[in-house]
């Protein structure tokens, strides 16, 4: 089968090999898939680099779609043919972006959501509904979510206002509208953002969750927007976090994953009430294309690697 890996740790263009591996099997409890589309994520490129270390060659493409092929032992509830998608492993020797992937957890994909639209949602709501659970946030809650164009961030949005919390959001013009559709109440980024923000709120909000694009100035003017450091969550600038106080998503280390949530939020999309946004999707093929794009660090929403299938993505 062709799957994309890397033999040694480096930057992604210069490590990663589009070449033949042996399909994987499926151990117990596990199921392989006939993989339809999988996802470039920025979890990928520090895998390259050499993140989460271990033995080598290693694949890339952490989130797949696709239809059941094989079944392991004391696996239930799950037939060949069905369509699903889910979390790929990314400990052997090859992962999501090959024309088989196995998968540990999985859920069934409404017929109405699209293989592409299914792929984007399992990272982004995930680690947003983590940082949500650790800012303890509630009906109650005023929140801003910096970062609201991403694709974490957009799901963070949806999964706040969902719960009832009132919800404020920094964000380019791409993403602009899309979320104040959703219900978030948006401002640039940039020079004057505290200052607008605490506008908008008639004073400071009661959390942040930050899951913008790393950038030094972006946890000091963040700061200003609350009244304890120790109510800004960042997920993505760390090192501006400790050194000032606020907190970091890594520190306090994972609550767990909520799947649950992922699998709610599937049968939300499919009734259009839920989504992330799906920048491109691009041939396996021409995956370099696909990996330019997600180095860009603002690529406008999912980059998504087609890899097989014949519906629309």
């Amino acid at each position: 089968m062709r799957t994309l890996r890397f033999h040694h740790t480096g930057e992604p263009l210069d490590v990663l090999r589009l070449e033949e591996a042996e399909p994987p099997h499926p151990a117990p409890g596990q199921i392989r898939v006939a993989v339809e589309v999988c996802t470039i994520n920025p979890a990928d490129l520090a895998l390259c680099r050499g993140l989460y270390p271990g033995d080598l060659p290693r694949g890339i493409g952490l989130e797949v779609a696709g239809t059941v092929d094989a079944i392991g032992e004391d696996v239930t509830g799950v037939r060949l043919g069905d369509a699903v998608f889910g979390p790929a492993p990314f400990t052997g020797p090859t992962a999501g972006a090959s024309d088989h992937a196995v998968l540990d957890t999985w859920f069934p994909r409404p017929p109405a959501l699209t293989p592409a639209a299914a792929a984007a949602l399992p990272m982004a709501v995930d680690t947003a509904q983590l940082g949500l659970d650790l800012l303890a946030v509630t009906p109650a809650t005023t929140l801003l979510i910096s970062g609201g164009g991403t694709t974490t961030g957009f799901a963070a949005v949806q999964l706040a206002r969902l719960s009832g919390a009132r919800v404020f959001t920094t964000a380019g013009p791409t993403h602009t509208e899309a979320l104040r559709a959703i219900g978030a109440e948006v401002t640039p980024y940039g020079t004057g953002m505290a200052e607008r923000v605490r506008e908008l709120a008639s004073g400071p909000v009661d959390v942040v969750l930050d899951v913008s694009p790393p950038d030094d100035a972006t946890i000091p003017e963040l700061l200003r927007t609350v009244t304890d450091p120790k109510h800004v969550l960042t997920i993505s600038n760390l090192a501006a976090a400790r050194e000032l106080g606020a907190r970091d998503a890594f520190t306090e280390g994972p609550l767990g994953h909520r799947y649950d949530v992922i699998e709610k939020c599937a049968q939300l999309a499919a009734e259009g009430r839920f989504g992330i946004p799906v920048a491109r999707v691009i041939s396996l093929t021409d995956w370099r294309e696909a990996i330019e794009l997600s180095q860009s660090q603002r690529p406008g929403g999912k980059v998504v690697l087609q890899v097989g299938g014949s519906e629309p993505v």
